[in-house]
C-alpha cells in the first residue's frame, strides 16, 4: 500500500519514467515501444488541443482495440482531460443518446484520427485531470448513464491493482471500452508493463499468445474461461505456461464447477477473482486457496471499504441471510464517482447499493446470488439467472448462454434461455440434461439456440427488462 509520503505519478508522465525502447503494446502484428506510444500520443494531444480540449473536459471516443485506442487515451491525459471510451459498434441512436447525456467536449472515431506521426512542439504542462476515466453503462435496460470516476489521472508510487505486475507482460483480451479492461490496460502501462490486446477473443489464439509471449498476468471474464476449458484437453496441453502466474476474472459470476476446473488445471494460486463496480464503491478480492475453503465466495472487501447486507425494510441481515448488497468506500459517501444521467440508490446515511443480491458469512466473506434487477419470480419462486446459466454451461454442446425472465399470464414470469451452440438442442433435451443439476421449477420454459455469439468479449448480454408486476420494487 502506498503511503501519504509517496510521490503522485500522473498518467501523462509515464513516458518520462519508462525507457522508450521497452515494448508497450502488442496487437496482432503491431508492436509499439513506449517511445512510439509517446510520439503518437503527443501528436494526438496536439490535435485534440487544436479542437479546443480543455482541462477536465470529457473526450468521448469510439475506437476498436489496438494501439491507437491507448495512444488516444494517453493523449487525452496529456491534455489534462478525461477519456470517455465508447463501443465502436454502438448503433447511431444509442451513441447519440449517450453523447446527449455526457456532453463531451468532442467525440472522436477512427475515421477522424490523423494518420501522421508528425513531430509536434512540446505541449505545455497541463493540470492533472480530476478524473481518470468516464465509463458508460446501460445495465439491463439500455438506458445510458455515465460514471465519472472520482480519482485523478495518476496514482501514488507503489500503488498496486489486482495483481498487475510492474514491468511485466500482461494480456487484456477484452474490449477496452469496458471499465475493467480499460482500467487494467491503462494501469499496466503506468506500471511499465507491456500490454497485449486482441481484436476479438479466441480461446486457442489466446493460449498461444500467452505461451509464445511469456505472459505473466491475464484479465478474463468467465465467458472467456469457459471457452478455454471447452477446448479439447489435447489443445490446452500443447502449451507450456512457465511465465503465466495469474489469471484474474471479473465482470460476471463464475460457475463454481468452472472455477474448480481451472483450479484443477493450473492450481489454486493461479486463479483470482475481483468483485466490484465501475462506481468504485468496494473491491473484493479472493484467491483460489481461500475460495476452496468457501466455494462460491467473491472475497472480502479490501482497501478499507465496507459492506452491509440489508433486508427490504432497511435493517441489517444476519450472516448467511440473503439481502441487497450496500457498500461504503473508504473516503465516505460520494467519494468515488459521480453520475451523469442517473441517481444514486443509497440509504439515508450514505451506504450505496451495488445492485447485487447476496449474503455475508460469519467471517465477512461475500457471496452473490445475482443482480437485483435480474431476479425472476415465477409462480412465487425466486430464480436467479446466474444459477440457471451455470447449470446450462455444464452441457458439453453449449459455448455460452444468457438467461432472463419473460412475462407469463399465469406464473408472472418464466425462465427463457438464449444458447450459443452448433448442436440441434431442444428444450426437452436440455431439460433432461439439467435434471441432475438444477431443480425442475428453475428449468427454462423456452429457449433460443443460435450459432452467433451470445455474450460479448466482456461477458455482457443485455437482458430485456421484466415488466411483470411480480418484479421487486
Amino acid at each position: 500500500m502506498p503511503s501519504a509520503s509517496d510521490p503522485f505519478l500522473p498518467l501523462a508522465d509515464v513516458f518520462a519514467r519508462v525507457p522508450p525502447e521497452r515494448e508497450a503494446l502488442l496487437h496482432g502484428s503491431e508492436r509499439w515501444t513506449f517511445g512510439e506510444l509517446d510520439a503518437r500520443s503527443a501528436s494526438l494531444a496536439a490535435w485534440l488541443l487544436g479542437k479546443g480540449v480543455e482541462p477536465d473536459d470529457l473526450v468521448a471516443f469510439q475506437l476498436p482495440n489496438g494501439p491507437d485506442f491507448l495512444a488516444l487515451t494517453f493523449a487525452i491525459y496529456r491534455c489534462g482531460a478525461t477519456p470517455a471510451p465508447l463501443s465502436h459498434r454502438l448503433p447511431p441512436a444509442e451513441r447519440d443518446a449517450i453523447l446527449s447525456i455526457m456532453q463531451p467536449r468532442c467525440a472522436v472515431d477512427a475515421a477522424m484520427l490523423p494518420a501522421s506521426y508528425a513531430t509536434t512542439a512540446p505541449i505545455a504542462p497541463r493540470p492533472v485531470a480530476k478524473s481518470w476515466k468516464a465509463c458508460t453503462s446501460g445495465g439491463s435496460t439500455g438506458t445510458p448513464k455515465v460514471i465519472v470516476d472520482g480519482r485523478p489521472a495518476g496514482f501514488p508510487a507503489g500503488t498496486s491493482f489486482i495483481g498487475i505486475p510492474a514491468e511485466g507482460r500482461v494480456v487484456v483480451p477484452g474490449p477496452l471500452y469496458h471499465n475493467a479492461p480499460f482500467s487494467a490496460a491503462v494501469f499496466a502501462l503506468w506500471n511499465g508493463s507491456t500490454v497485449h490486446t486482441m481484436d476479438r477473443f479466441d480461446a486457442a489464439q489466446a493460449l498461444d499468445l500467452i505461451a509464445r509471449n511469456c505472459i505473466s498476468w491475464a484479465l478474463m471474464v468467465p465467458t472467456m474461461m469457459h471457452r478455454i476449458m471447452a477446448l479439447p484437453a489435447a489443445v490446452r496441453s500443447t502449451h507450456r505456461f512457465a511465465a503465466w502466474k495469474q489469471v484474474v476474472h471479473t465482470a460476471a459470476p463464475m460457475a463454481p464447477w468452472l472455477k474448480q476446473a481451472w483450479i484443477d488445471w493450473l492450481g489454486p494460486d493461479h486463479i483470482w477473482e475481483v468483485y466490484g463496480a465501475t462506481e468504485g464503491l468496494v473491491r473484493c478480492w479472493i484467491g483460489g486457496r481461500e475460495w476452496l475453503e468457501r466455494p462460491g465466495s467473491v472475497g472480502r472487501p479490501i482497501g478499507n471499504a465496507r459492506i452491509r447486507i440489508l433486508r427490504p425494510d432497511g435493517t441489517d441481515a444476519k450472516p448467511g441471510e440473503q439481502g441487497e448488497v450496500f457498500a461504503m468506500p473508504p473516503g465516505g459517501p460520494g467519494s468515488t464517482y459521480r453520475y451523469i444521467g442517473a441517481e444514486r440508490r443509497a440509504t439515508a446515511d450514505g451506504w450505496e447499493s451495488v445492485g447485487d443480491i447476496g449474503w455475508l458469512d460469519a467471517d465477512g466473506f461475500l457471496f452473490l446470488a445475482d443482480r437485483r434487477d435480474d431476479l425472476i419470480i415465477s409462480g412465487g419462486i425466486n430464480i436467479w439467472p446466474a444459477e440457471v446459466e451455470a447449470a446450462i454451461l455444464r452441457h458439453p454442446e453449449v459455448r455460452s448462454c444468457a438467461v432472463f425472465g419473460k412475462p407469463d399470464p399465469d406464473l408472472g414470469a418464466v425462465v427463457h434461455a438464449v444458447i450459443e451452440s452448433d448442436a440441434a438442442l431442444t428444450l426437452e433435451s436440455l431439460c433432461a440434461f439439467l435434471a441432475d443439476h438444477l431443480a425442475r421449477p428453475k428449468h427454462p420454459r423456452s429457449i433460443d439456440v443460435t450459432r452467433q455469439t451470445v455474450r460479448d468479449d466482456a461477458g455482457k448480454f443485455r437482458k430485456p427488462r421484466m415488466t411483470t408486476t411480480e418484479m421487486p420494487a
